[in-house]
């Protein structure tokens, strides 16, 4: 198309061949009156608000009037003022005069407009207030306050024109007009997508965001695609749910692996914060995004994105040694090598992967595949040395121009119990540790061994049903009450535990260990608690009179917390739990108490997740590459993949869309055994499962609409 020259305001401006004169108008920073109208939505001139003169002809909406070669247009007159006065009254006349209780107050379009119009309105109309109540307004996710609503029909337009979803239409019910679904059904019955596409045209507050959908604390482009915000690692989640269903699987890892070098194992055992906050959640359920990771690792075939993946800058001379081979390490040891950092990482361990390798069950993540993801961060360049402790840091320093500390909080801590038996208790971790290296436990579980677990959380769990496999009988006893949702365990980890015959008592504390003539522990006397807390003496529980209960063991395993290894000898200012400190914040951070060398992950934070470990190793890649003269930019972009359709046509009982749910392996055949649990999905499991996402981020693909004091 070519180009035509037009005079606004006797203002010359250039604007394609057909181009509307108000677009025209706003493109040269000349704003005309409008509130029907919007950048990606056909013009309809249903407002009246953006007439204007041309050529001394009739006023004419501008929306609807394309530019001409030599043009006059006049935006500003006596007679235009009369036009929109006479329309914004009508505008006025059904709506409520609450402005300043509405959501929307200081964010609205027709606010603004009065603003802009000052005088011209008649100011009566504003304290006319109607409820219409005729409107079914209780639907999931979008609270539609229809009394706000002046009818402009953006909604309508986008979520036929735009979505091709055509759930919004004009309505007429007594006499009244309204914008509404078919019969007036709730939103999740109508075949809605709960895209955000009306929200976001929205020019009142007639349609907004449910409360809480939506962090306040991020901003707007952020907190829209709430599950790539609650990642760690800010994973681009709903593009790789994008790639699953359309069967492009190498694009979905590439995705993942743009920010995390283990897509396999967070697949297996990624905490799922993601899901946590999924906006799902307000419908039927949060689509299983760790499934669809694992689905699309397992079937990731030609690993296209691997020569780009293990390609390094050219190299710095700088040397950084990492201490400690599990996520938190291993992931920093990848981005700082990617850097042409020459890296060496040092772990204690026969094998590099942390609670990978020697604390999260066989049967929940297979050795193999964590050793997959090891080797490939090896090609990058990264020299990794197993079976080596490293017990002076400063010692190490003296080779190398920076040192990451990385060891974990890989210690089990034994909580105070009275009239407990040491010689027959153990932490969670040394039980797990023993078990993944093939050794036998200490103290022993076997076949007939009564195991007592004392925690609430996936790590009980994991011992819990570890030890069912070595055929002992295993009861769960914690504080947290799962009834309350005061459990940190997964749901899922709970039910196929009782299903594997784990016992548990939730919600309960103890009086003490009873011990036979030899010492030996025989039982904890339990009571059933309605509540807990920790004041300045420890622990504090309000009993619930008249249930106690007794609870015979051979074997306690505390999971109730872990903690570092590291001592005094080791080199670094401690405090008093044991984990490094910054002596110039006396808090625990990326800069320790020796210069250059630096800590990250659990190790800092005390234990968290794989994947916040993950995010700790980017952070502390990214800072330590700035410290050695790099930029810190550790983005990788793997795939290529073109912009999402905004046009998602419509599904018949979407809402409802029911989550898909992998085969687990038989009850009988898994608690005899570590074979793997989860089976994960079907293909056409993934792509169904991809089907429920609800395209979060094709809101952002909407243009916003300025207000007139943004020209």
């Amino acid at each position: 198309m070519g180009k035509v020259t037009l005079w606004i305001d006797n203002v010359q401006v250039e604007a394609e061949e057909g181009t509307s004169v108000l677009n025209a108008a706003l493109d040269a920073g000349i704003y005309v009156p409008h509130i029907c109208s919007h950048p990606d939505l056909k013009p309809q001139g249903g407002c009246k608000l953006c007439v204007v003169e041309i050529d001394g002809q009739e006023p004419v909406t501008s929306c609807t009037t394309t530019v001409a070669e030599g043009m006059h247009v006049k935006t500003k007159s006596d007679q235009l003022d009369r036009l929109r006065r006479a329309s914004m009254n009508f505008i006025f006349a059904g709506h409520p005069g609450d402005c300043t209780g509405c959501r929307s107050f200081g964010n609205c379009e027709l606010q603004a407009l009065f603003q802009y119009l000052n005088a011209s309105v008649n100011p009566s109309m504003r304290h006319v207030t109607k409820k219409t109540t005729k409107i079914n307004t209780v639907n999931p996710l979008i609270d539609r306050e229809m009394e706000r609503c002046i009818q402009c029909g953006r909604c309508v337009r986008v979520c036929a024109d735009v979505r091709g979803v055509k759930v919004l239409d004009y309505q007429k019910k007594d006499g009244e007009t309204y914008i509404g679904t078919l019969n007036d059904l709730p939103l999740d019955a109508s075949g809605c997508r709960f895209c955000g596409a009306c929200v976001e045209v929205c020019p009142t507050g007639a349609l907004q965001d449910r409360e809480g959908v939506f962090r306040k604390d991020l901003i707007r482009d952020e907190a829209l695609i709430p599950c790539s915000a609650e990642c760690p690692a800010h994973i681009n989640i709903p593009q790789y749910i994008r790639m699953i269903a359309e069967g492009n699987y190498d694009a979905a890892v590439a995705t993942i692996r743009e920010k995390v070098p283990f897509p396999m194992s967070l697949g297996y055992v990624c905490t799922s914060y993601c899901q946590k906050k999924c906006k799902r959640n307000g419908l039927n359920g949060a689509v299983d995004i760790k499934g669809l990771k694992l689905f699309a690792a397992k079937h990731d075939t030609t690993q296209s994105w691997k020569d780009q993946y293990v390609k390094a800058a050219p190299a710095t001379g700088k040397k950084v040694a990492v201490v400690g081979g599990g996520p938190c390490g291993l992931t920093a040891a990848y981005y700082l090598a990617k850097k042409g950092h020459e890296v060496t990482l040092y772990e204690r361990y026969p094998t590099c992967g942390g609670m990978l390798s020697y604390g999260i069950p066989a049967y929940r993540m297979p050795r193999d595949e964590v050793q997959k993801e090891v080797d490939l961060i090896a090609e990058t360049g990264v020299k990794i040395v197993t079976g080596q402790t490293i017990t002076d840091v400063k010692a190490l320093k003296a080779d190398y121009d920076a040192v990451l500390v990385a060891v974990g909080a890989s210690d089990g801590k034994i909580i105070p119990v009275a009239n407990n038996n040491p010689a027959q208790e153990a932490t969670a971790l040394d039980v797990l540790r023993d078990i993944s290296m093939g050794n036998p436990t200490t103290p022993a579980i076997g076949p007939g061994v009564k195991v007592l677990v004392y925690g609430g959380g996936n790590v009980a769990y994991d011992v819990a049903r570890s030890s069912v496999r070595l055929g002992a009988e295993v009861t769960v006893v914690c504080l947290e009450n799962r009834e309350k949702g005061q459990m940190t365990a997964d749901d899922e980890e709970i039910d196929q535990a009782a299903e594997e015959g784990v016992k548990l008592y939730s919600g309960y504390s103890n009086s003490g260990f009873t011990r036979d003539e030899n010492g030996r522990v025989t039982g904890l006397n339990c009571f059933a608690i309605s509540d807990f807390r920790f004041g300045p003496g420890g622990l504090e529980v309000d009993a619930i009179p008249g249930t106690e209960v007794f609870v015979p063991c051979d074997v306690v395993v505390y999971a109730s917390g872990q903690k570092t290894n590291l001592d005094a000898g080791f080199g670094l200012e401690l405090n008093r739990p044991g984990y490094p400190v910054d002596p110039e914040t006396g808090k625990s951070g990326l800069k320790t108490s020796v210069e250059g060398v630096y800590t990250a992950g659990d190790v800092v934070t005390g234990t968290k997740s794989v994947i916040s470990a993950i995010a700790a190793g980017r952070d502390a890649a990214s800072a330590i590459d700035q410290v050695l003269g790099g930029d810190g930019d550790i983005e990788e972009k793997l795939v290529d993949v073109p912009a999402p359709d905004p046009y998602i046509g419509r599904i018949d009982d979407y809402a409802e869309l029911p989550r898909q749910h992998a085969d687990i392996t038989p009850c009988d055949e898994r608690r005899c055994s570590f074979v793997k649990v989860d089976n994960n999905f079907t293909e056409e499991q993934a792509k169904a499962e991809a089907a429920r996402c609800l395209k979060c981020p094709l809101r952002l693909q909407l243009h916003r609409t300025k207000l007139w004091t943004e020209y």
